[in-house]
């Protein structure tokens, strides 16, 4: 049994040799061109070889073959050497480039796909060689500007003055246009950057795209770029119809559009809670609750009064009483529940005679005697099962200590008064009726129905109070249209682009990422840090569990080490290669006896697919990108100049830049 083990264990069959099981060769592209030197050396025989038989030195049958098998170590060599030297040619990266709309229109004919600029998708040899280049100075191994032309590099290198190192661009020597189909999208995208390293460019492709393929388009930018205002309005010149262009901004009402944030709306509770999104969050949520039950009251009163709410109405009602409401809709009741003679009924003249005299005592100032004598007839008068809630909530705000009510409403009215004051008021509650006014009134239907562009800017630098709670009602207001559109059955679809996020981002934003894809609405979120996040949510993992509902990050120049880790999470690891040279000599104390070794060690480990130094080493305008579920992607934007014409000389595009798509 033994023998016959061993011969079954010595006739087993060879194991299958998978292509996962191979190493990955090692490469070193950082270092001299020393086949360029063998390809000369190896040219130079090959010529030797062909005179010495032309002359007659050897037989021709013999230098014929030795000089073809020269050129072909010639060819090999120079090849081989050409490699190393066309992958050295990309490390001067790629300089920022200027482009007219014109010059973009050809690669963004299709409008199933997603233009990201120039670049290629990050491989773990990318990688590796990424790595390589930390441990070597990159600049001994730039090649001349006419090496690079010769090599067939197009395109100017990155200069000196330019934040950034060029290399990280440059461990490729080939880039192409980068695409992603449309539907990778429909996931939310996070753009991620410190400061002037892009997102508004980035931002200015993604819009003018979206304005191209007809979507709605909604963009708040709480910062008022003018550069992106003017693209999105040459996007709109160049392919939509006129005046589908919007505008609104709170220091310059008179100059664009009144946008109605409570226009649409299916329940009384909607405008309650989107009033609630924009108020500061308290610890106990006692605060928050009382101030969502106070608006509720007043819009199911102006509701039963046949009135339409309104934010400017909301506040003189909350922080003015909810008297005049409450009076005109008691009058109401008693005209349809009694009849039109309800005032001569015997109780009721009593009552009234009683107020007039001062026997009932009022809660409020602002509380008159009919109105002390309906409340008195409601109360006492009427059984309980005849009642109406709506009116049993507002007699109980009635009767509701009137200091304690204004103290218990602080956090509330403060947010209403920011939003109802001046100008600022007249463009958020318009008047329908009013004949002075000639602005445009619309609202998020109107937009949607119209396929408009509707570009808000915030104004936040003087008035960042005042920008959070008109970022916040918006969202608030699309969030609830979204969710009508997935009652309704209505898909079209709607672009939401969403500048410094974190100044604005509130639960209803969060709904919008985590569900409004079902609604058509598909959203575009650029910040600078995570801190920004965590500090306007709460907490570290409150901004994180926010940032899970985008599927797609496109990430650029980054400083803050925890953004760092969160993008290289996202990106994921790979087996890098390490090799370990170690020598070593050494003799006896017998003459002639001596020892050396030499020795090469290749290991292999995991570390992360994109170094997280690297992120804060980006150019302006290059990003490493993850779309569709984790294909990596090295690109750059070019800047678009709306008012450049293709006429200038400096607006060619490189032939790099050909409108190739990737596999």
């Amino acid at each position: 049994d033994m023998w016959m083990g061993w011969i079954r264990w010595r006739l087993r069959p060879a194991p299958t040799l998978r292509p996962e099981m191979l190493v990955r060769p090692l490469e070193m592209p950082w270092r001299s061109a020393h086949e360029i030197g063998a390809g000369v050396a190896w040219l130079a025989t090959a010529l030797y070889f062909l005179a010495i038989g032309v002359l007659g030195a050897v037989p021709i049958d013999l230098a014929l073959p030795l000089h073809a098998l020269c050129m072909f170590m010639t060819v090999r060599r120079l090849l081989q050497g050409a490699a190393i030297l066309r992958i050295r040619s990309s490390l001067g990266g790629r300089g920022i480039e200027v482009v007219s709309v014109e010059q973009m229109q050809p690669y963004c004919t299709d409008p199933a796909q997603i233009f990201l600029g120039f670049g290629f998708e990050w491989q773990p040899v990318h990688a590796q060689r990424l790595y390589e280049l930390a441990k070597v100075d990159y600049r001994e191994f730039i090649v001349p500007r006419w090496l690079r032309r010769l090599l067939g590099q197009s395109g100017t290198p990155q200069p000196d003055a330019e934040i950034g190192l060029p290399y990280i661009h440059g461990v490729e020597s080939r880039e192409v246009p980068l695409y992603r189909p449309l539907q990778n999208f429909e996931g939310g995208t996070l753009l991620v950057g410190t400061t002037q390293s892009g997102k508004g460019v980035a931002l200015a492709h993604l819009i003018t795209q979206a304005v191209r393929r007809g979507d709605v388009v909604v963009i708040i930018d709480p910062k008022n770029s003018r550069r992106l205002k003017r693209i999105v309005e040459r996007a709109c010149a160049d392919y939509r119809e006129p005046d589908t262009f919007m505008t609104f901004h709170p220091a310059f009402p008179e100059t664009g559009v009144r946008l109605d944030f409570t226009f649409n709306w299916q329940k009384p509770t909607e405008l309650a809670s989107r009033i609630q999104s924009i108020m500061p969050a308290d610890t106990a949520g006692a605060f928050t609750a009382f101030a969502w039950d106070a608006v509720h009251v007043v819009v199911q009163g102006l509701v039963e009064l046949e009135e339409r709410p309104n934010l400017i109405k909301l506040t003189k009602y909350i922080e003015g009483g909810i008297e005049p409401v409450l009076e005109e809709s008691l009058r109401r009741y008693f005209g349809h529940r009694i009849g039109a003679g309800w005032r001569e009924l015997p109780e009721m003249r009593k009552l009234l005679h009683d107020a007039q005299r001062g026997n009932l005592k009022r809660p409020s100032e602002a509380a008159s005697a009919d109105l002390m004598a309906f409340v008195s007839y409601y109360e006492h008068h009427v059984p309980q099962n005849q009642r109406s809630k709506v009116l049993d909530a507002q007699v109980r705000t009635f009767r509701h200590n009137r200091e304690h009510y204004q103290k218990i409403t602080a956090n509330l009215l403060p947010v209403l008064s920011m939003l109802t004051s001046g100008d600022l008021g007249r463009t958020l509650s318009p008047d329908p009726f009013d004949a002075d006014d000639a602005r445009p009134i619309v609202n998020f239907e109107k937009v949607e129905r119209g396929g408009h562009v509707l570009y808000m800017c915030l104004d936040s630098l003087p008035d960042p109070s005042v920008a959070s709670a008109i970022g916040a009602l918006a969202l608030a207001d699309l969030a609830a249209r979204a969710g009508m559109r997935y009652n309704q059955g209505i898909y079209r679809r709607i672009a939401l682009f969403v500048d410094e996020a974190s100044n604005v981002i509130n639960l209803p934003l969060i709904e919008i990422l985590n569900k409004g894809a079902e609604g058509g609405l598909f959203a575009t979120c650029a910040m600078q840090t995570l801190a920004d996040l965590a500090k306007r949510l709460g907490s570290e993992d409150a901004a994180r569990m926010a940032l899970g509902n985008l599927n797609n990050l496109i990430a650029l120049r980054t400083k803050d080490r925890p953004t760092q880790d969160f993008v290289v999470e996202t990106f994921g690891k790979t087996a890098i290669h390490s090799v370990r040279l170690a020598l070593s000599s050494g003799s006896d104390t017998h003459l002639g006896d001596f020892s050396a070794s030499n020795s090469t060690q290749l290991t292999e480990s995991f570390e992360e697919l994109v170094p997280a130094d690297v992120l804060g080493k980006l150019p302006n305008l290059q990003y490493f990108a993850s779309v569709a579920g984790g294909r990596i992607l090295k690109g750059r934007f070019p800047i678009i100049d709306p008012d450049r014409g293709c006429s200038t000389a400096t607006a060619e595009v490189p032939r790099s830049a050909s409108p190739e798509r990737t596999p």
